[in-house]
């Protein structure tokens, strides 16, 4: 099952290293606290989460801005529990989850070892749809930014996954190509169907179990990268 010829490996930063459902969770906790917001968190989680997951296709889908996913996301859970917060709360949280969501940097069991064994084998990289202020504070806090040459962001490139201008963009930086690379990532449609578009070959994160076609490489624990790298 090992992939020859690969010298560059590609890793998407959250959903794949950084748990960023648990890290968000603890961000909104404190949030929360920070600025009286009386509510579940259980609750506000269960509904917040597939109305984020809705807002990041949109923006994927270049259908919203920033600004649109940062308060929409929030303004749709509190509507959906009907829980009453004024606007100016609603932009109080999201400028305040950005600030403190790079204080909490827990990683997918497995992340740092699976790192400390393919750095010897291959130059690592980072490709991202997440905002760029924030991405590179999540890979200083959790000190694992050593681990890899480039990191592509989809803010520098202008376009966001799956486009195939950023993964392009990612292999020029690397000074890399489609027949020595592979990309890693949990999203089936941005990070692996985006990348065997382009001709890059991909395994999938499946952390969540999401049916997958047979033909997808596929891993449901890091560690189990090293049956392919």
């Amino acid at each position: 099952m090992k992939i020859n010829n690969i010298s560059h490996v590609f890793f998407d930063l959250d959903h794949t290293l950084w748990d960023f459902d648990k890290n968000s969770g603890l961000t909104f906790e404190k949030i929360f606290q920070l600025n009286s917001i009386d509510t579940n968190l259980k609750e506000f989680l269960e509904v917040y989460e597939p109305i984020n997951f809705k807002y990041w296709k949109l923006y994927r889908e270049e259908k919203i801005e920033k600004s649109k996913l940062r308060f929409g996301r929030l303004h749709d859970a509190f509507n959906e529990l009907k829980v009453i917060v004024k606007p100016s709360m609603i932009y109080k949280l999201s400028e305040d989850y950005i600030t403190h969501l790079c204080t909490f940097n827990h990683l997918f069991e497995g992340a740092i070892d699976i790192l400390e064994y393919l750095k010897p084998k291959y130059q690592l990289h980072i490709i991202t749809n997440g905002f760029k202020e924030v991405q590179q504070g999540k890979l200083n806090n959790a000190n694992i930014d050593h681990y890899f040459s480039t990191v592509t962001n989809s803010e520098m490139v202008g376009v966001k996954k799956p486009n195939p201008k950023i993964f392009n963009h990612a292999l020029d930086l690397a000074n890399a190509n489609t027949t020595n690379s592979i990309m890693i990532g949990d999203n089936l449609e941005a990070d692996i169907l985006g990348a065997l578009e382009v001709g890059l070959d991909a395994i999938c994160f499946n952390y969540h179990n999401e049916s997958l076609n047979g033909e997808v490489k596929h891993v449901d624990n890091l560690m189990d990268l090293k049956q392919f790298l």
